[in-house]
């Protein structure tokens, strides 16, 4: 290559720009040569996955976290195993490169006029480009050394921008082709509102909040997806009153701050945060999507709800588009509200449960133990199971110290997304887990590439036997009485804990509270490895706050 500077080297210095450290990969010969030539010696590590949905997994997880996430896979066998994964990330707004090595042009044109099929090839060079252009905020085939810097940037800045996956489709043959340099940084676009839809939302938002009675705000996950966190605080400190999240935006704000109030995921919720949201006579929803996880059970009362999100203000029969949420919470902070005095969530120290070391554990007996193993260096991750409802009630004191996909809600993420967020996340902070166990076999292999790279989540799968969370959405009456569970939602029994010398890491089985306690003693003590502890719990115990359901 010499001193030519080529396609592959501006591919690598733009992700290394925006922050890429780790790239997750599954090797493929179309794409091998990149990552070979040009990533292995950029500094960025390579993560060689054991497939690609977990490649796909692993690089939403650091995008969380990080700001940015990348994999890259081969042609078609590879890139569409990731769809699932890069849908999830696409729906819930994280920033993921998806680069697919693809054949060359001689192979693309050999195949288009003559049938002669090289491997992986389904119907020529739009199959793949097509399927992404539908889950991606930007979808660009790298056919062409000239376009290339174009492309790449329109991509990335798309990326960046949307807070959305995009696709790249790298040809083989253009790797070590010559490209020009990068001229000027990559930046996000910046907001656009329109003035006059931004200065009515600001003054109905203000005058609603100066005159409510008891005003509340309802922070959702858009507070992170752009960076807002600063701005959030400063406003909810300016007014003085409680706030609450939704599970998809559990502590993105620390959870230890005095005026927050508590996860408010409808039925769900403790009954203080229900009192509240009830009682309440204005709601400011900022970045808060609406979901039928977010608001379980509750009808939302539209017409004292302001959801400013989507570049939208929708406040009853108001609707104002193009106001940027940036904008719009800035707006408000200078205006230097104030509202009417009320009182702020009263916090108390949860007490450690007491415990028979003998006795059988509960579902809710469990996330009841959990609390006290959770301190402020602890992230605490939750896979789309019944832990979504444990998870909800616990207290996480780090600021975006929760991790979940609740929107789309893909069982079997959690697992290998926290290969991502271990390699993301900060060094003094722990990774914990909890998984249901028909999602972690799904997705069991990550085990394998967190041993490998000596990476120390601790995992636990939550051991009954059945998808607890699709029998309670179709008929939770199962789990409070006689009937029979669906033999649909009936699993084969694994010994999880076994894994643990599959993949050479370290795993416990436990029954008893005393067996639960010696197993997270021991995981913590394990840093150089993935530890699985495999939690034992009767079919029909469910947490107590998804006990609301009963049909």
């Amino acid at each position: 290559m010499g001193d030519t500077y080529t396609v592959g080297q501006y591919l690598v210095d733009r992700l290394r720009e925006l922050g890429l450290g780790h790239l997750f990969s599954v090797a493929g010969d179309y794409s091998i040569e990149w990552v070979n030539s040009y990533v292995e010696k950029s500094g960025i590590q390579v993560i060689e996955e054991v497939n690609e949905l977990n490649a796909g997994y692993a690089a939403d997880g650091y995008a969380r976290l990080k700001g940015i996430g990348a994999l890259c896979v081969t042609y078609s066998a590879g890139s569409l195993c990731a769809t699932n994964a890069i849908a999830g990330s696409y729906v819930e707004k994280v920033p993921v490169v998806l680069i697919n090595g693809a054949p060359s042009i001689k192979k693309t044109l050999t195949f288009e006029q003559t049938g002669y099929s090289s491997h992986h090839f389904i119907s020529g060079r739009e199959t793949d480009l097509q399927v992404f252009e539908y889950i991606t905020a930007a979808a660009v085939r790298i056919d062409s050394p000239h376009l290339a810097p174009m492309l790449i940037d329109y991509a990335l800045t798309q990326c960046i921008t949307e807070r959305r996956p995009v696709y790249i489709e790298l040809l083989e043959d253009m790797v070590d082709l010559e490209c020009t340099r990068p001229s000027n940084a990559l930046k996000a676009a910046p907001d656009i509102s329109d003035e006059g839809s931004l200065n009515q939302s600001i003054a109905q938002i203000s005058e609603r909040l100066q005159n409510a009675t008891k005003p509340l705000i309802w922070i959702g996950v858009e507070i992170d997806r752009f960076g807002l966190h600063d701005q959030a605080e400063r406003l909810i400190r300016d007014l003085r009153i409680p706030y609450v999240t939704e599970l998809l935006s559990k502590a993105i704000l620390s959870e230890d701050d005095v005026q927050f109030a508590g996860v408010f995921d409808g039925e769900s919720s403790s009954p203080y945060v229900q009192s509240l949201v009830k009682d309440s006579d204005f709601v400011l929803a900022l970045g808060v999507w609406l979901t039928d996880i977010n608001d379980l059970g509750w009808p939302i009362d539209l017409d004292k709800t302001a959801f400013a999100s989507w570049d939208t203000v929708k406040y009853g029969t108001i609707f104002n588009a193009e106001v940027s949420l940036a904008d719009l919470v800035n707006g408000l902070i200078d205006k230097r509200l104030t509202c009417k005095a009320q009182s702020l969530p009263a916090k108390t120290a949860r007490q450690a449960p007491v415990v028979n070391p003998a006795g059988e554990i509960t579902y809710q007996g469990f996330y009841d133990f959990i609390q006290q193993q959770i301190d402020g260096n602890t992230i605490v991750g939750a896979d789309a199971s019944l832990n979504y409802f444990g998870s909800l009630l616990l207290e996480v004191g780090a600021r975006r110290g929760f991790i979940v996909q609740s929107s789309y809600s893909a069982i079997g993420y959690i697992g290998p997304a926290a290969t991502g967020v271990s390699l993301a996340k900060q060094d003094r902070q722990r990774l914990l887990v909890f998984a249901g166990d028909g999602g972690f076999q799904m997705t069991a292999q990550c085990l394998s590439t967190q041993t490998r790279f000596n990476l120390n989540p601790i995992i636990f799968v939550m051991d009954n036997g059945i998808y607890g969370v699709e029998q309670w959405l179709a008929d939770a009456s199962v789990f409070h009485g006689n009937k029979p569970f669906y033999n649909s939602c009936i699993l084969h029994r694994w010994n999880y804990s076994k894994l643990a010398e599959v993949f050479g890491c370290q795993g416990w089985k436990v029954e008893t509270y005393g067996e639960l306690a010696e197993a997270i003693s021991g995981a913590k003590e394990n840093l150089n490895s993935p530890s699985i502890i495999q939690v034992v719990v009767p079919q029909r115990s469910i947490p107590d706050n998804a006990n609301w359901k009963a049909n």
